[in-house]
């Protein structure tokens, strides 16, 4: 399967779109938003493709972002998801509550998915895989990932310019 993954959008749509389109363009068939989503614009926008998602901590709206999530038949999946994918198990989470990290790494996963740094990320620990794909905000580039489970490859992507 190959999932595409964005975080910390902060409520830019325009990035949004232009994530969603590179990585459906790359063969996406799942799409999961890391949390600090933003806006319920934000929210319409990932209703286009289906996009699951949890919320960060600058999700200040957390109930009427669930409220039009689930307006678009959404699945929230707050505050940690997971996932399994052909006998492996892959959990995503915004990252700024350490305990939710530390129970995925304690039940051994073998992707763990987390925003909220703004700085890409991927490293192997204790037979966990953890990545961020960077941010779509706030960073000085931004990048969505590419996570093909049946390879266990991960291909960062960057946003063309035109999106700023």
């Amino acid at each position: 399967m190959r999932i595409g993954i964005l975080s910390d959008s902060h409520g830019r749509v325009d990035r949004i779109e232009s994530a969603l389109r590179l990585l459906e363009s790359r063969g996406a068939e799942l799409f999961l938003h890391l949390g600090d989503i933003g806006d319920v614009d934000a929210i319409d926008v990932m209703a286009k493709r289906n996009v699951r998602m949890v919320f960060g901590n600058c999700d200040w709206d957390e109930a009427g972002l669930r409220r039009r999530a689930e307006e678009h038949g959404l699945v929230v999946d707050h505050p940690i998801g997971r996932l399994d994918i052909d006998g492996h198990t892959l959990a995503y989470t915004h990252g700024h509550r350490n305990e939710l990290l530390q129970v995925a790494m304690a039940d051994r996963v073998t992707w763990l998915l987390h925003g909220h740094t703004h700085e890409l990320r991927d490293e192997c620990i204790d037979g966990t895989r953890l990545i961020n794909p960077g941010a779509l905000q706030r960073a000085t580039r931004y990048t969505v990932a590419l996570l093909d489970t049946d390879e266990d490859t991960l291909d960062v992507l960057e946003l063309p310019p035109a999106a700023e």
